[in-house]
């Protein structure tokens, strides 16, 4: 009978104790060379958001993290692209639990949808990214779904072939962390999003932990490339707080600050800041208003009641005792702040002397939406700040290279394998590793579904597994909006042709030509000769195809086929082609 993962309360113990529990191989680990641990993505390479890794060693599984990826540009009417997760329905007796590094979308927006699929027995999180998840599958109706275990740097989770611990990392979210995973094959470790920050606004990483597992010996290391791109060091978020606060200090109309709601770490001292300068505040944006409420609770947001007010509170206010935080950082389309510049908003309207601040940089492919939004705002009469070298009004919560090297250089891994990144990002956090004494052949720039299998230290590329994007419209998982997806894509680029077909099916006849009507395909005037040759060439296809035995099915595809081959030889365009048949009752 398997055995069930057993969970240990925080130690107490120092050094000696820590030394002990992240030892390469516990004795609780039963070791069998022939066994490969499996270690793959089903989301986070090649792209930036829906982290979800996996780690397999004979009939137990565990994840670290179960993220979504917002909608880009392309993706019309696309709310999530989230991982498939047939695999993990397929081997589902196997897992064993799911692992959060912290409470970010893109690490734990995914989990509604993955525990609609698949029965996860236990989530391990932080309180803080406990809470979050809890507020979730509150909304879904998913509080029963799986059990919620709290954690902290000194957990450990014991499983018959995994040891797993782990370490303070700093992030833009308090309590995020790194992950090990001692299995019979290596020690794994995965830093999930990390900065090294000397100057924390919370806790400082646990740079002595680290170090230790670099002494005692790392097989693979899978780390954050976000800012693979980005050389030397990251600021501090403390340099980022003097930046805001001196904004506030300046401004003496409204101010308005739109940030990422997933920032804690920013969005507290954006509420520090209104206190010392007497700032009431608005705040505008679902995943804003859920944020604060949540890390006030837990005591990561320190403010008065009386500085949170409403509508109604802040008509009687002088512009200058009022700030408006709010969500739209990436311009987001329905966002609060793309409705403030649109003059869409119900409360907030822009008006000269208001200054809004981006504190925050674009996630790449949203440059084009965030400028859409700032010029909109220039064009209202607001003064519009957004971050550069001179004003430092935001600060990234991931590692540049030479912290990324810092990473390396401390744990010593034998095996590189970078995650959380588009290709680009992969490929030049690979190069990195070079230049700290990782060999390129021990790295391994990989997709989503490729696999690392680890055998007795070594480790080796495995099998694929299949994988792809599901869009999710609304709350729909069940992959239909892919292929509605397909079809937004077709209406945006070649239209829609609509056929009107009317029938006796008892006669087999047509009782007129078939007609044609066109939406977004060709204008219909200027196309009359071509239009009516199509009718024609149905009509003449129908009234042969009429005379022996057939189905509507087959009618309609008949008349695709005939639409679809004649547009595209006289367009180069395939429209959406949809046959209505109107069949005569007796």
């Amino acid at each position: 009978m398997q055995e069930r993962p057993k969970t240990y309360n925080k130690q107490t113990g120092k050094s000696q104790i820590r030394k002990k529990n992240y030892s390469k191989k516990s004795n609780n680990q039963k070791t069998n060379n022939n066994i490969d641990t499996k270690v793959f993505a089903l989301g986070g390479l090649n792209e930036i958001g829906k982290n979800t890794y996996c780690f397999e060693h004979d009939n137990e599984i565990f994840i670290v993290d179960a993220g979504v990826k917002f909608a880009e540009e392309g993706l019309p009417g696309i709310d999530y692209v989230i991982p498939d997760y047939t695999y993990l329905k397929r081997n589902e007796k196997k897992i064993r639990g799911l692992l959060i590094t912290h409470g970010h979308e893109d690490h734990i927006g995914g989990i509604p949808f993955l525990l609609q699929i698949v029965k996860i027995p236990f989530i391990y999180a932080t309180p803080l990214a406990s809470a979050m998840i809890k507020r979730k599958l509150e909304e879904r109706r998913l509080t029963n779904a799986t059990k919620i275990i709290e954690i902290d740097d000194e957990y450990q989770i014991h499983s018959r072939y995994f040891n797993i611990g782990f370490f303070k990392t700093n992030h833009s979210i308090p309590e995020s962390l790194g992950i090990i995973i001692n299995t019979p094959n290596g020690r794994i470790i995965e830093t999930g999003d990390f900065k090294f920050d000397l100057s924390p606004v919370g806790d400082p990483a646990d740079y002595q932990k680290m170090s230790f597992l670099g002494e005692t010996g790392v097989t693979l290391l899978m780390s954050d490339s976000t800012n693979a791109e980005v050389p030397t060091f990251s600021i501090s978020e403390k340099i980022v707080a003097n930046s805001v606060q001196e904004e506030f200090r300046k401004t003496e109309g409204r101010l308005i600050v739109a940030t990422f709601a997933s920032n804690v770490h920013r969005v507290q001292q954006i509420v520090e800041a209104a206190v010392k300068f007497n700032r009431k505040i608005l705040v505008y944006g679902r995943s804003m208003e859920n944020n604060i409420q949540v890390s006030r609770a837990m005591g990561y947001i320190k403010c008065p009641d009386r500085f949170f007010i409403k509508n109604d509170q802040a008509k009687k206010l002088p512009d200058n005792e009022i700030l408006i935080l709010c969500t739209g950082s990436q311009g987001e389309a329905l966002a609060a702040l793309s409705r403030i510049a649109n003059g869409t908003h119900k409360f907030v309207k822009i008006k000269p002397g208001d200054t809004v601040v981006f504190s925050s940089n674009p996630i790449p492919g949203n440059a084009y939406s965030v400028n859409v939004v700032v010029n909109k705002l220039f064009r209202a009469g607001a003064r519009v700040l957004t971050n550069t070298a001179f004003n430092n009004l935001h600060t990234s919560g991931h590692a540049s290279q030479e912290e990324q090297k810092l990473m390396m250089l401390l744990t010593k891994p034998k095996y590189f394998f970078p995650v959380h990144g588009e290709y680009r990002m992969l490929k030049i956090h690979a190069e990195l590793s070079q230049d700290v004494g990782i060999p390129p052949e021990n790295t391994f720039v990989l997709s989503n579904g490729d696999t690392i299998l680890l055998n007795n230290g070594t480790a080796r590329l495995g099998p694929r597994i299949h994988v792809e994007d599901i869009y999710v419209d609304g709350n729909d998982i069940s992959g239909l909006s892919t292929a509605v997806l397909r079809d937004r894509q077709i209406l945006s680029e070649d239209g829609m042709v609509s056929i009107l077909i009317s029938m006796d099916s008892r006669s087999g006849k047509l009782l007129s030509r078939p007609v044609i009507i066109s939406r977004g395909f060709v204008y219909m005037k200027d196309s009359f000769k071509m239009i009516r040759e199509a009718e024609h060439l149905v009509e003449v296809n129908l009234s042969k195809l009429l005379q022996g035995k057939t189905t509507f099915g087959e009618i309609k595809n008949t008349t695709r086929d005939i639409l679809s081959s004649y547009f595209y030889r006289k367009t180069k365009r395939n429209p959406m082609i949809i046959p209505v048949i109107m069949n005569k009752k007796v």
